[in-house]
């Protein structure tokens, strides 16, 4: 069935006209005095809602007793609600992102703002409803296969890389990133790590190990499957404990690996855990989160932190613009995003032109 409705918990009569007023010519509109009715609205069009818009402030059932009511009967999840608000406390911000909601829209309106914010959020819900179901199926058809891929190391590597793309896509997915970014970190890396094998021998890096490595940096943001969508998705800027909540993906990642990934490749395993812990860690020994320096951080993990840096630098987000190549390079190496070795950013330069036409090459689609 089309998702072409839209449901608005609004009590007061002249607010509910506006908004009605804004998706009329493309929605169906439902329209609820309070959050009882509002529910029952629900209830019965569940299959064709869109997104729900909800008041905070509403007789009967406010709009956090909605919330609630909904969240206990896993509705939530399924529907992307928008909260509105007059209120622009941050205790009341973060108890709606606890509860689910994708977004808020503020009173007074703003028309344009409140078309686009209830755009953005129907489209990007609609894409991660996809792109579940298509994970979902691919998960299906893996364990379909397993009782015969158990028996066949060629076809076992294969579900390995299989499931490593698939892992990947949910995290780039719940982070606003393309399939492209998975691909360019993983391209960067082969690469990054061919200028320092042949510049480094200390390193001991060999083609083998560089193709491991690469499949084990798509890895590297698995943790954030473990961070709420509300801080993932959070368009403002992270507050301290919110950015503490976000840099604790890197031991969730480490310890998603360790107990719920199964891979038959102990070399990528171990590189996939490696990564995922510590490719925040900085060489002058002021990354995260266990403050390694230098050397002690593996040069695995070091490749992966620098081409993460210049693809999130590289690429547009919503909350900045992408910058061109040569700023990026700059910014890397004057040490704009943290300290990199010097081997390492040596290495870096000799690759410099590669790295563009690689990213050409994976761009994102439009």
């Amino acid at each position: 069935m089309k998702r072409d409705t839209i449901i608005i918990f609004e009590d007061n009569a002249i607010d509910r006209s506006i908004l009605v007023e804004l998706f009329r010519s493309e929605y169906k509109i439902l329209e609820a005095e309070n959050g009882k009715v509002g529910i029952e609205l629900l209830k019965n069009n569940l299959a064709s809602v869109a997104i729900v818009l909800l008041d905070n402030v509403m007789p009967v059932m406010d709009g956090f007793a909605v919330l609630e009511y909904l969240k206990e009967r896993n509705i939530v999840n399924k529907i992307p609600f928008i909260m509105i608000t007059g209120d622009s406390s941050p205790q009341l911000e973060k108890r709606g992102y606890e509860y689910g909601i994708v977004s808020y829209v503020k009173k007074p309106y703003q028309p344009e703002v409140v078309r686009q914010v209830v755009q953005n959020a129907i489209g990007w819900f609609q894409y991660k409803m996809q792109l579940e179901l298509m994970v979902k199926k691919q998960n299906i058809n893996i364990q379909k296969q397993n009782s015969v891929l158990r028996q066949q190391t060629k076809k076992l590597n294969h579900v390995n890389e299989i499931l490593i793309d698939s892992l990947s896509n949910i995290v780039e997915f719940r982070n606003m990133e393309s399939r492209q970014h998975i691909k360019r970190i993983r391209e960067y890396a082969l690469c990054l790590g061919k200028s320092i094998m042949k510049l480094y021998p200390e390193y001991e890096l060999t083609p083998e190990k560089l193709v491991q490595i690469g499949w084990a940096s798509s890895m590297h943001d698995i943790g954030k499957i473990a961070i709420p969508d509300s801080i993932i998705l959070k368009p403002a800027k992270l507050t301290q404990d919110e950015f503490e909540l976000i840099k604790s993906h890197t031991t969730k990642g480490a310890e998603i690996i360790q107990q719920r990934v199964r891979l038959n490749d102990r070399a990528i395993f171990e590189y996939a855990y490696d990564i995922a812990r510590h490719h925040h860690e900085k060489y002058d020994g002021n990354g995260y989160p266990d403050g390694l320096k230098g050397d002690e951080i593996s040069i695995a993990a070091q490749i992966v932190s620098l081409v993460d840096v210049y693809d999130a630098l590289t690429s547009k987000r919503v909350y900045k613009r992408a910058y061109e190549p040569d700023k990026a390079f700059q910014m890397i190496l004057n040490g704009h995003s943290g300290v990199f070795s010097p081997k390492l950013l040596k290495a870096f330069t000799e690759v410099k032109p590669r790295f563009e036409s690689l990213m050409e090459m994976y761009q994102d689609e439009i």
